[in-house]
């Protein structure tokens, strides 16, 4: 039996984790959110942590008295709690599926206190991939992709040896603005942009999608997870979403991951790996699918891959230069205060315009996403 802490428990992916560690039977030892204290206290009712934590600090002291007598779960908050729900003692696997910037503390908390770590926090990597992965050398700790796309390429590459990759290919739903041009949607609003043609997630990543910024920052994990160069890494839209990645070995073979769209499957693995259980679900019908189909990406209507495509070459501070713009331009138009043509150009304008550090320290990168953030701000007034 295995015991986990979940980072980000009360968004889509933690909610799912949580029905895979009670599928499987796993002890959840830690819980930690954002600012969902509702959701936090049913789960914290329901699944019995030895600690949980609420990012928001307010609403972490106001759960603590609202169930000091209701409950054995110690109740913290704060950027310090929620780093400590990362480091418990007692759990062998910490998920991480916070949104944003905010994961990239517990990612180095769980490192630090040499847990395995399931990363679903694109962010972790996009923002600070070397410093991540020279950290994860250093104490020894594992790193399993959560992400479907990213766990596809780690299935397909179980097996193989060092050098033997010749290309990785990412596969992209095209999101709900597929085949339209710039001027088709540069109006529109976020009532468009949430309707993802496969997959149910949360707000922030369903507009990445749409976006296409979403993929730009799963080719930069990939080359941080896979330790290959930014030329390995291709994109290929492929609406079914029934093939989650390819893997193009240096004899020419390629191998696919392929399931119907479930983020519980990717999730399972992660946390029970390196083996694999039974899972109760919906199994693959290739006759009904009948085809899939697969395109190349349309860049100059979706130019987001092309700026991080630019990250994994520029390296340095300017993933998280492009990640704390996209996180605020994204915000304002979710608020309704900018149009969709509006995100990318605003994203880039302010990556642009902050000081780049080549070799970033933590603190650097925290310093750059408050820089920028700073920047987008004032460009969208």
């Amino acid at each position: 039996m295995k015991t986990l802490s979940v980072i980000g428990s009360t968004g889509s992916i933690g909610v799912q984790t949580l029905q895979v560690a009670a599928e499987r039977g796993y002890r959840v030892a830690g819980l930690a959110a954002g600012r969902n204290a509702d959701a936090l206290e049913k789960q914290i009712l329901q699944v019995k942590p030895r600690v949980a934590a609420l990012f928001d600090e307010q609403a972490g002291r106001a759960l603590a008295e609202k169930l000091k007598h209701l409950t054995d779960t110690e109740i913290c908050w704060g950027e310090e709690g929620v780093c400590r729900v990362a480091a418990l003692a007692e759990s062998d696997l910490v998920l991480n599926a916070a949104v944003g910037i905010s994961g990239l503390k517990p990612t180095v908390a769980a490192i630090e206190a040499g847990k395995t770590l399931a990363l679903a926090n694109k962010e972790s990597l996009v923002c600070a991939g070397e410093f991540v992965n020279a950290l994860a050398a250093e104490k020894g700790v594992s790193i399993i992709p959560v992400d479907s796309e990213h766990s596809a390429i780690f299935q397909c590459l179980q097996g193989s040896g060092e050098g033997e990759i010749e290309r990785l290919l990412l596969t992209a739903s095209g999101g709900p603005f597929f085949g339209k041009k710039a001027e088709e949607i540069e109006n529109m609003g976020p009532e468009q942009a949430l309707k993802h043609p496969s997959w149910s997630m949360g707000a922030k990543i369903t507009v990445d999608s749409s976006t296409m910024m979403n993929k730009g920052f799963e080719m930069i994990e990939a080359m941080h997870l896979f330790h290959v160069r930014p030329e390995q890494i291709e994109v290929v839209v492929h609406r079914e979403s029934i093939v989650h990645s390819l893997v193009e070995f240096r004899d020419g073979s390629v191998l696919a991951q392929l399931s119907p769209p479930d983020m519980r499957l990717p999730i399972q693995y992660a946390v029970d790996y390196p083996t694999r259980q039974y899972a109760p679900r919906k199994r693959l019908d290739l006759a009904a699918m009948g085809k899939l189909t697969f395109f190349a990406p349309d860049e100059e209507t979706f130019p987001a891959m092309k700026l991080c495509r630019e990250v994994m070459e520029k390296g340095g501070s300017f993933g998280a230069a492009v990640n704390g713009a996209n996180e605020v331009a994204v915000a304002a138009f979710l608020a309704g205060k900018i149009p969709f043509g509006k995100i990318y150009p605003t994203v880039e304008q302010a990556a642009r315009s902050v000081p780049f550090v080549a070799r970033p320290t933590l603190n650097d990168i925290f310093e750059t996403d408050r820089l920028v953030r700073a920047a987008a701000t004032m460009i969208l007034k």
